[in-house]
């Protein structure tokens, strides 16, 4: 085989040096593409030479009729003609999108990767390969430009994330389609790649075409530039982290001086104060850059009575000449509501009774004999509203009325039984309105002024 696809062979290379020879297990994930079936052929060959196992995983989608199993019986075919261990799954995508609130892509790779992680656990793999190349980083650092993303998203594709490795990030789809040729390798095509009703696909078909006329190599330069951005995104990150180690302990969080602050390089900054609230909140989901240049904002002002509040309940304030970055506890457990009383939850009271009450209230009519709870929202919550064209999530409602995630995870939803039946700044679910011949109730949701009041 010579020197084809080389930088992926270095790269299995190193993959290899960090685990004994019979004990390298890799599971590669297999659509049944061209570049995946690049990748298992790659691996089958490199796998005899090295002393390393190879099970190709597939998953079914269930997203095209006919296709998705043509596919699944392909890939199966292949491994029983190439001697290789196969493994299937499969889940309905577009129900957990639907469930959700998700875009279809994002159901898919949520359960493909799922599927991923348990087939390795299962069979003991060390590593998780996937056929991403330098076209599709191409592709990504484009789509994260488009959405204003910093040098981290014009990185692009990590070829090493955890568990997954990519061997063909060096690598662009007409070196795969030369290697594909040369070997005589079989692949079935995803027609609906063919369409452009997705941003990448537009994009691939448009885009990349106009790209490589002004430059030939603009993929193969892409990819140069992409990894130049992620070296020096590490840098910062070390540079970020090293700061954050000098915060000190607080009530719920930590406390940083605000001369470390501001007297960083605006990018270490920006990156010290994410790092410092995924510490304290525990993740870097709902955290950006807004958000760091709120806490930024905080340190540099002057005077010592500013606060603001942040995604996942974080607060920020200073003290002194010191920033606090604080998570408040959990929202309250679910409490039940019955006619007459009123229950408490959080910042929030609420009461259902036969007239309207103070705060924002909402007309319903409800089943009797089902229990009713307040509690707060669920991944899975949809509601239909008044003049709405059928269910929208819980999550979707509280973006477009720009209700920001900190907010949105205290809100009080009641609840007939598990369905969600109103909220307050959301409305009240159209399956529970008032209807000739039935009971009229009133549910009224009133928030309890704090002691300060907090920018947003």
């Amino acid at each position: 085989m010579g020197s084809e696809l080389l930088p992926a062979r270095q790269f299995l290379n190193g993959l290899a040096g960090k685990t004994p020879a019979g004990e390298r297990r890799l599971l590669a994930a297999v659509s049944g593409g061209l570049d995946s079936m690049c990748l298992m052929h790659l691996l089958l060959c490199w796998g005899r030479e090295n002393g390393a196992a190879i099970t190709a995983a597939h998953f079914n989608h269930r997203l095209r009729a006919g296709t998705a199993d043509r596919d699944e019986d392909f890939v199966r075919r292949c491994c029983a003609d190439w001697g290789a261990a196969f493994v299937r799954g499969e889940g309905d995508t577009r129900a957990l999108a639907e469930r959700r609130g998700m875009t279809i892509e994002e159901a898919a790779r949520t359960l493909r990767y799922a599927f991923l992680e348990q087939a390795a656990a299962e069979r003991d793999c060390q590593w998780i390969l996937t056929a991403h190349h330098a076209d599709d980083n191409a592709e990504t650092m484009i789509l994260n430009l488009c959405r204003g993303a910093g040098s981290r998203g014009l990185a692009g594709i990590p070829q090493v994330r955890g568990q997954v490795a990519r061997p063909f990030l060096r690598i662009s789809r007409r070196e795969l389609e030369a290697y594909a040729a040369a070997h005589r390798i079989p692949h079935v095509e995803d027609e609906t790649n063919e369409l452009d009703d997705a941003a990448r696909n537009l994009l691939r078909h448009q885009v990349m075409p106009v790209l490589r006329q002004i430059n030939p190599r603009a993929v193969e330069n892409m990819s140069r530039s992409a990894a130049v951005l992620r070296r020096e995104s590490e840098a910062m990150d070390l540079a970020a982290a090293a700061l954050a180690d000098r915060a000190g302990a607080a009530a719920r969080g930590l406390r940083i001086s605000r001369d470390i602050l501001t007297g960083a390089p605006e990018a270490v900054a920006s990156r010290t104060v994410l790092d410092l609230l995924a510490r304290v909140c525990g993740h870097r989901k709902d955290l950006t850059a807004l958000d760091a240049e709120a806490v930024l904002s905080v340190a540099r002002a002057e005077g010592t009575d500013r606060e603001r509040r942040l995604p996942c309940g974080l607060l920020v304030c200073r003290e002194g000449e010191e920033v606090a970055i604080t998570c408040p506890p959990p929202a309250p457990e679910p409490v039940p509501l019955t006619a007459g009383e009123t229950a408490a939850f959080g910042g929030w009271q609420v009461t259902l009774g036969e007239t309207a009450g103070d705060g924002e209230c909402f007309a319903l009519s409800l089943p009797a004999g089902v229990p009713l709870t307040v509690s707060r929202w669920r991944r899975d919550d949809r509601l239909a509203l008044p003049g709405s064209r059928g269910e929208r999530s819980f999550k979707r409602l509280c973006a477009d009325r720009g209700i920001r995630p900190w907010q949105r995870d205290v809100l009080p939803v009641l609840r007939v039984g598990e369905t969600p039946a109103a909220a307050p700044w959301i409305g009240a679910d159209c399956r529970f309105a008032p209807a000739e011949g039935k009971k009229t109730v009133f549910v009224s949701f009133h928030q309890k002024r704090e002691e300060n009041d907090y920018d947003e």
